[in-house]
């Protein structure tokens, strides 16, 4: 997913941020429905509204993200963003100990806003929380999907409702350029990178896994994007930003670990 997005930054400069993100839904859209065919007749009230709310997040959480990465780091954004999750997980219990991870990430967030006084943009930080608060109500939605319906064939009505909700945006902002062939292949590889792929296995984890374990491996998030930032980006990673990236990571392994633990495995 991050290197997805390291991609998608590369041609910002010809379609956007709103038109990249175009880009993204329709392709992943496209590939999810060539893949598991979902049936829009047989659909209850219910599959629609859960499939509607989630492809409306989707436009909202990847679209405020997109806008967000084209004014501050990758890392940086990814990890105000994890503020959603982080928030899911200590809304789930009410035990002091929450509110050391809520302390830890928060000082977290404060080492990264710091570069807001050194030249940062103020408005690339509001949109990561957009982001993150879009993030955190994805996993939420996207675990009821999984109930509601037996295969991923939600999630490719979902994109395909988000591609549509994008469509104005997108088109104003990209224009004509969204079908080069250049920008497109680009595009399309992100969709399967960022969208396609993840969204899919994320899909199946919930189904599998306690959203404590899911806490716990989505908590990598912001440290492998300021990783694929600096590898394909050639983004610059302070030893501050390392350490409030470190802090959110540190408070959200806690807050999974404690609200949900692993299960033990048997032999």
């Amino acid at each position: 997913m991050q290197i997805g997005a390291a991609w998608a930054t590369t041609i910002f400069h010809d379609v956007g941020p709103s038109g990249t993100c175009l880009l993204r839904l329709a392709s992943a859209s496209v590939v999810l429905s060539v893949l598991f065919r979902p049936r829009l007749g047989g659909l209850s009230r219910r599959q629609w509204l859960l499939a509607a709310a989630l492809g409306l997040v989707l436009a909202a959480m990847n679209l405020s993200f997109y806008h967000a990465i084209s004014r501050i780091p990758l890392g940086t954004a990814v990890t105000i963003e994890f503020i959603g999750p982080l928030a899911v997980a200590i809304a789930g219990s009410r035990r002091r100990r929450d509110l050391l991870w809520a302390a830890l990430a928060a000082a977290g967030i404060l080492a990264l806003s710091n570069g807001i006084t050194h030249g940062a943009d103020a408005t690339g930080f509001i949109l990561a929380g957009v982001a993150g608060v879009m993030w955190g109500t994805y996993i939420l939605v996207q675990a009821r999907l999984g109930e509601a319906f037996d295969d991923n064939s939600g999630l490719a009505v979902a994109m395909t409702i988000g591609t549509v909700t994008l469509l104005p945006v997108g088109v104003a902002q990209g224009g004509g350029t969204l079908l080069d062939l250049g920008v497109l292949g680009v595009g399309v590889a992100v969709g399967i990178l960022s969208s396609a792929i993840p969204y899919t296995l994320e899909l199946e984890a919930l189904r599998r896994l306690s959203t404590g374990t899911f806490g716990v491996l989505m908590s990598l998030e912001p440290a492998v994007a300021a990783l694929a930032g600096a590898v394909v980006l050639a983004q610059t990673i302070t030893l501050r930003d390392a350490l409030g990236i470190c802090l959110v990571v540190a408070a959200s392994l806690g807050t999974s670990l404690t609200t949900n633990p692993l299960p033990e495995l048997t032999g």
